[in-house]
């Protein structure tokens, strides 16, 4: 916590406003839609309620077909399968670890020749980088293929500028307990169309009819976010600039500290835009390095110093094993050689001296 949320949490509690819904909600869509340049945002109870409303709205169905980034969290998928439709997973390029623009263009035209386009295609924005978005958008625009981005690791990068997440027709963040900012628990829809965000805020709020009694013509969910966690999530919006540095010097430290060790790779920063360093990310080459991205993580273990490999794509997930992957070489090997290092704003100088103290020591 920065500090700041503790007064906004205070209101609350002198307002008795606690029940989902409240002052501190619309304060926080509003202040949100300043940070990020979108036109609507509607706050959430998770960044998959985000997503199930997102592919609801935009039609997905039993049966339907869904592109997806491979490597991601399950998150990114799960709504997908919620709605009975079938997940196609796309793989990584290495300049952003992000889908491969090129397999999505390619794919896509493939699929308008034989004509089974899908119903819509899922961009993930990974480990605090925006993906390559232009070229996809431009394909997904030109086939009529519906763009939703998930920027739930993102809050806080820029592409060309602009954040992710504002660019397709919908876009959705996470405020889990892991993320650069958090309401402990938390997501948010934004989208340039106030009608899909009415829309989906109705959804949202169990569907209710604007009626005196309780009326309800469509399926609801009761996916929004209390007033209490919105003035958390106000309190946390004021840091986010802070916050990006504080994960840019941590990054820092570990390239300065690691850079010159054979075989120790970082994550790329794509040329396109600024990347977070949400989390710090490398790869390990064990024939140069001497020791394999395992070995690493099991001799950060001993020292109860937490490190977790990267993302297991999705196409290896044996609840997706029946699904069919564009690719996935790239993401493959991102998994096999590639490990999160500790990365929580909140880590000190002498924090950051035992990890390197620990991954020297595998080198040797």
């Amino acid at each position: 916590m920065s500090g700041l949320e503790e007064p906004l949490v205070q209101e609350v509690f002198a307002s008795n406003w606690i029940a989902p819904l409240g002052p501190q909600v619309d304060a926080f869509e509003q202040e949100f839609c300043d940070t990020v340049g979108a036109a609507h945002a509607l706050a959430l109870n998770s960044g998959t309620a985000a997503l199930h409303l997102a592919l609801l709205l935009l039609g997905v169905e039993g049966g339907d077909e869904v592109l997806v980034s491979d490597l991601t969290f399950a998150a990114s998928v799960f709504p997908v399968v919620y709605l009975g439709a079938r997940p196609t997973f796309v793989d990584s390029e290495r300049a952003s670890w992000n889908m491969d623009p090129s397999l999505l263009v390619e794919d896509l035209e493939e699929r308008s020749r034989k004509g089974r386009l899908p119903k819509a295609v899922v961009l993930v924005h990974l480990y605090g980088q925006a993906a390559d978005i232009e070229p996809i958008l431009e394909s997904c625009q030109r086939h009529g293929v519906p763009l939703i981005e998930d920027a739930a690791e993102a809050l806080g990068a820029t592409y060309k500028g602009r954040s992710p997440g504002v660019f397709g027709q919908t876009g959705i963040f996470s405020f889990n307990g892991n993320k650069i900012i958090t309401t402990s628990g938390g997501g948010m829809l934004v989208s340039e169309d106030a009608d899909f965000v009415a829309h989906a805020r109705k959804l949202a709020t169990q569907a209710r009819d604007p009626a005196p009694h309780y009326q309800h013509s469509e399926i609801g969910y009761n996916y929004r976010l209390s007033n209490v966690l919105a003035g958390i999530g106000r309190g946390q919006l004021q840091v986010l600039a802070e916050r990006v540095t504080t994960k840019r010097r941590i990054f820092d430290y570990y390239r300065q500290a690691l850079g010159d060790l054979s075989g120790i790779r970082f994550m790329p920063e794509a040329p396109w835009g600024r990347s977070t360093r949400w989390l710090t990310v490398i790869t390990v080459d064990p024939e140069q390095f001497g020791a394999t991205r395992e070995d690493i993580r099991l001799a950060l273990e001993t020292e109860n110093i937490e490190s977790r490999p990267v993302w297991k794509p999705m196409h290896l997930q044996p609840v997706f094993a029946d699904c069919e992957v564009i690719g996935g070489a790239v993401s493959e090997w991102l998994f096999q050689h590639g490990l999160c290092l500790p990365s929580g704003s909140s880590l000190t100088e002498n924090d950051l001296e035992r990890i390197m103290d620990v991954i020297k020591a595998c080198a040797r």
